[in-house]
């Protein structure tokens, strides 16, 4: 059973691809996908055989998420390809789609036994329950983690032939190896060792084999495990690359935070003086220094805990930006009721119905502007004051005329 191989792709991240280079790849992709597609129908059977075909679940149903992440991508491709009816804006959507995240939605399974045949790529298989994951890669590192899945699988279930398409295993194992420098090239220096390593053995183990056959050794048994071990090397290297990005926009994310809350939290603290210079009682709301998390850190499981403590200190900040300006909000809410009422006084001393309750208003509303222009204003104060003038304004207007003995006005 021969496997297919992805075809390279194109072009590079923010780079729009070449029309010609875009026609070529959309149909060698094609012709992958459903190459893989059938072949990993073969490899669900022949897991389904197998006497110990629990071993095999979790690797097929990471191999269908990934076949169905690229058939849904290379979708959207042809239809941005739209015949080649394809101007700059299009060539630039077309290299986002191939190189920027490819979401793979992942069935872990939860202790099921074996997959059942002719189970559709990208579907959970019947009797394989589990609980949804996510794996975040671009689409030629899925269609090279998928080479490496079907590969490994390959090999172990014996589907591989051992000597009559021994040189193509040897030339498969080769290109593997040199993917898996490539990968190696990108790790970071704390990793870097360590992958250096694995490549070394995997790289020896290929040239002994390659020496062994042209001596005119049986290789057979060999491949096999090599196979297995250079596939599940390159997936490997596939899955930690693609773990780090996530992890470094995490990072990014929770330092974009702080820098925010940083600048929240000093604008706050001056609204909190404002507010307590000029209203009493004010609110006694800690503002968070955000400083006091210390910087944010590299570790992954650190990184969520840093970004929990950030989401907590926002709502903290929320909640004492709320009060300080709720308080300031209510002492100009009251200067706005008191001249309303004011205007309405005016106009009642216009009127017949003036009498000794205007009078009355007139020094309250004195009093209230006076307490208003008090710093710190006292908010109880002003509220008593503004809630007496409504009062006697009330008390105003409800007040029958009646003809003073003079002749003159009501009383």
């Amino acid at each position: 059973m021969n496997g297919a191989t992805a075809p390279a792709a194109p072009g590079r991240l923010g780079q729009p691809l070449v029309a010609s280079e875009a026609l070529h790849y959309l149909e060698a992709l094609g012709s992958w996908r459903d190459a893989r597609k059938a072949e990993l129908d073969v490899l669900d059977e022949a897991a389904l055989a197998a006497p110990d075909g629990a071993a095999y679940t979790a690797d097929l149903l990471l191999s269908m998420a990934l076949w169905k992440g690229v058939a849904d991508r290379h979708d959207l491709l042809v239809a941005t390809w739209d015949s080649g009816r394809v101007g700059p804006t299009e060539l630039a959507r077309l290299s986002t789609l191939v190189w920027g995240r490819l979401d793979a939605t992942v069935s872990r399974p939860s202790g099921s036994p074996g997959t059942t045949p002719g189970t559709t790529p990208g579907a959970t298989p019947r009797g394989a329950t589990g609980v949804a994951g996510a794996l975040a890669v671009s689409l030629p590192e899925a269609c090279r983690l998928s080479d490496a899945l079907a590969a490994s699988l390959r090999a172990r279930l014996g589907l591989d032939p051992s000597e009559a398409d021994l040189q193509a295993r040897v030339r498969g194992l080769r290109a593997s190896v040199e993917r898996i420098r490539d990968l190696v090239d990108r790790e970071p220096a704390r990793v870097h060792a360590a992958a250096v390593a694995v490549l070394d053995r995997l790289d020896t183990r290929v040239t002994d084999v390659v020496a062994r056959a042209k001596r005119g050794a049986d290789v057979g048994g060999l491949l096999g495990p090599l196979e297995q071990d250079a596939a599940r090397a390159e997936r490997d290297l596939i899955v930690g690359a693609s773990n780090r990005r996530a992890r470094a926009h995490d990072e990014e994310r929770a330092k974009a935070l702080r820098t925010e809350l940083e600048a929240r939290g000093g604008a706050l603290r001056i609204l909190a003086a404002r507010c307590v210079a000029q209203v009493a009682p004010a609110p006694r709301l800690a503002v968070p220094d955000v400083s006091m998390l210390g910087p944010v850190p590299t570790d992954p499981a650190a990184v969520d805990a840093y970004l929990a403590r950030l989401d907590a200190v926002g709502r903290a900040m929320t909640m004492a930006q709320n009060a300080y300006a709720a308080a300031l909000s209510e002492r100009d809410e009251l200067r706005v009721t008191l001249d309303l009422y004011a205007a309405k006084a005016a106009d009642r001393r216009a009127s017949p119905r003036s009498d000794e309750a205007l009078a009355d208003l007139a020094e309250l509303q004195r009093r209230a502007v006076g307490a208003l222009d008090r710093e710190p204003t006292d908010l109880v104060r002003v509220r008593a004051l503004v809630a007496a003038c409504a009062a006697y304004l009330r008390s105003v207007e409800e007040r029958p005329h009646r003809p003073r003995p003079d002749g003159g006005g009501s009383s």
